[in-house]
């Protein structure tokens, strides 16, 4: 009896621990690059309508919104002085690190889904579920925040900040401490009307308004060199020097404008509506985030040359500065081009959003209304006007200012998994292959299915192996040549046992940055818990990346994806450095943005584990194929 007792504690310990295990897998489960995939099983895709100049309008006019209008003088007052352009390059370069990494997997991996897409790709179900979750609230929060902040706008032109017209001004709602915006809840069903009839016709218009905001910010630059010349360029000579606040306030300054240039991730969104996208996405995103830079520069070394920085007003720096040269009109001009910054921001807030959705809907974490492609417009009509009314109804009810670290922290998260992805393609690429598992690999015995190496491969490169393209093989007979078996053999052993050190290497890596950016953040802490602290995370992070540059790159990065497109370059260091910085910036955006976000989440978790996790489209398992090779050369080999 206790013989039979422990028998029965070790089946159901043992059962347990099964379950536990193909739940962990089914969290790492990740899909092959399907684009052309989508295409075979004749779903429904997206209009391929976008050139190179319609990214680069998508790009820069979702990026540059009004903050920099008002930006320079809160940044310049407390933070840089006249090393205000210093602080937009360093920020700008420190952009452009995502950038290359999302330009490579933009063009490897042209499908609609963004950070959610590569990392369901390279990482895993779970990650890339979190991530598309983070970046639907991102959006949604982020357009209405620029909603909200339109309209305030728009009263100057009508005489002050109350006098919109009665329909269009805000009301504080009687009985409840709500201020209710409907210019901000119409223009977003305006943006969301101009979104559902195509991607042509948006992208349009959002290059129309783009390009009208690019002239307003060349006058400035243009009127601002005219008085600089007449005037000397008074603010260059103040006493303190070029650094007032010393490198540590020009980097602090440069920390603070690297969220101005977030937005260019919106052109990778459009991946799967570009004609040409292997060559169109890498230019169009560098191209746009190079022109966003310049802008930002030109338009800092004006604006602190023509006013010292200790005289710039912090809320319109800009008006206000030609305003004491005698050119109060220009205020119209400047807010003008707040106003053309905030609709273009907003369009290209709402734009990525529902084709997450759709992505996600397609991998079935979501249901099937989501991935609905209207016929006509060749748009995801239904997650459009889902997306829309939803950032309308917080735009019209909410102040979402208070959000604002919350669609920082999407971002950010967002860069990090695309850094790490770029990590994992290089040097642990996916080789997995989908397939329903048959029983008779349900025991821990030899293979006995294969695949079809001719019929089975994609076009894109991937194993992809279908139930029609399986055919049954049984091992009855020794390899020819058991020799040249055991070479195979030893040579997949390696193969193994490089990417586990890649990707032991690429874990220390992440972990010394995480403990790094941690204590370097923790001060609040005494300084010897900070220094080794600091030590730690630099002796694990020196660690991964030293045996991560000495090792080889996995030849399969060739193969991954569409071949001859962008390759980001200086791999490792380039996504290490992505990687530090942006996890960096998350740690000290602050513990409200972080609870908020972590409920979030948790919401997002319980609805993977009741929803997604049973509905989604690799429910069937995947089965490695390095694995089914080396069992299959071993069968051989020792039958």
């Amino acid at each position: 009896m206790a013989l039979e007792g422990g028998r029965g504690g070790g089946e159901i310990g043992g059962a347990a621990a099964a379950t536990a295990r193909r739940r962990f897998r089914n969290l790492m489960r990740r899909k092959p690059v399907d684009s052309d995939r989508v295409r075979a099983e004749g779903q429904p895709v997206l209009a391929k309508e976008l050139n190179i100049l319609e990214l680069v309008a998508i790009g820069v006019g979702s990026t540059i919104g009004a903050g920099v209008y008002v930006l320079v003088g809160t940044v310049a007052r407390e933070h840089t002085g006249p090393a205000l352009a210093v602080s937009f390059l360093i920020a700008g370069i420190a952009a452009a690190l995502s950038a290359f990494c999302y330009a490579e997997l933009a063009s490897r991996c042209p499908s609609a889904g963004s950070a959610y897409h590569y990392s369901y790709i390279c990482i895993g179900e779970g990650v890339a579920w979190l991530i598309g979750w983070s970046l639907v609230l991102e959006y949604t929060i982020g357009g209405s925040a620029v909603a909200r902040g339109i309209s305030p706008n728009l009263a100057l032109f009508f005489g002050g900040p109350d006098s919109l017209p009665w329909i269009l001004a805000r009301h504080q709602l009687p009985w409840f401490d709500v201020i209710v915006d409907p210019c901000a809840a119409a223009l977003v069903f305006a943006v969301t009307g101009l979104l559902c009839l195509g991607i042509k016709e948006s992208s349009f218009v959002q290059g129309i308004v783009t390009f009208l905001n690019a002239c307003v910010m060349l006058f400035v630059i243009i009127a601002g060199c005219y008085i600089g010349f007449q005037i000397g360029w008074d603010g260059y000579k103040v006493t303190d020097g070029y650094f007032p606040y010393g490198v540590n306030g020009m980097l602090t300054g440069s920390a603070t404008v690297f969220f101005a240039y977030i937005g260019f991730d919106t052109v990778a969104s459009t991946a799967e509506e570009v004609k040409n996208p292997q060559r169109d996405l890498p230019l169009g995103i560098g191209a746009a985030l190079s022109i966003c830079c310049l802008l930002y520069m030109m338009v800092s070394v004006v604006i602190v040359g023509i006013v010292p920085y200790f005289a710039m007003d912090p809320d319109t720096p800009i008006s206000s500065a030609f305003a004491k040269h005698g050119m109060q009109w220009a205020m119209y001009v400047v807010t003008s081009g707040a106003v053309l910054a905030l609709c273009s921001t907003l369009m290209g807030s709402l734009l990525p959003q529902p084709r997450i959705l759709m992505a996600m809907a397609r991998d079935g974490l979501l249901p099937s209304f989501f991935s609905d492609v209207n016929k006509q417009t060749q748009v995801p009509v239904k997650g459009t006007i889902v997306a829309g009314i939803c950032a309308a109804a917080l735009a019209f009810f909410m102040d979402v200012s208070q959000l604002a670290g919350m669609v920082s922290v999407g971002t950010l998260l967002a860069f990090t998994v695309v850094a790490l992805s770029i990590l994992i393609l290089r040097y642990v690429p996916p080789d997995e292959a989908p397939l329903p598992l048959p029983s008779s690999l349900q025991e821990p015995s030899h293979l006995s299915q294969e695949y079809d190496e001719e019929k089975g491969r994609d076009p894109l490169g991937d194993d992809i192996c279908n139930t029609p393209q399986i055919k049954d093989l049984i091992v009855v007979e020794p390899m020819k040549d058991p020799l040249l078996d055991k070479k195979q053999y030893k040579g997949k052993m390696d193969e193994m046992k490089r990417r586990k050190i890649a990707a032991s290497s690429i874990g220390s890596a992440c972990l010394g940055v995480l403990v790094l950016t941690s204590s370097a953040s923790a001060t609040w802490l005494p300084f010897l818990p900070v220094c080794i602290g600091c030590s730690i995370g630099g002796v694990l992070l020196a660690a991964g990346l030293g045996v991560l540059s000495w090792i080889d790159q996995d030849d399969g990065r060739h193969s991954f994806g569409h071949s001859g497109g962008f390759t980001c370059p200086f791999v490792p260091f380039l996504p290490v450095i992505c990687i530090l910085i942006n996890t960096y910036l998350m740690i000290n955006l602050g513990g409200d943005a972080w609870i908020r976000v972590g409920i979030w989440l948790l919401i997002g978790v319980l609805v993977y584990i009741f929803y997604g996790r049973t509905r989604s489209s690799l429910i069937d398992g995947y089965i490695p194929v390095a694995r089914a090779n080396v069992d299959r050369i071993s069968s051989g080999f020792v039958s």
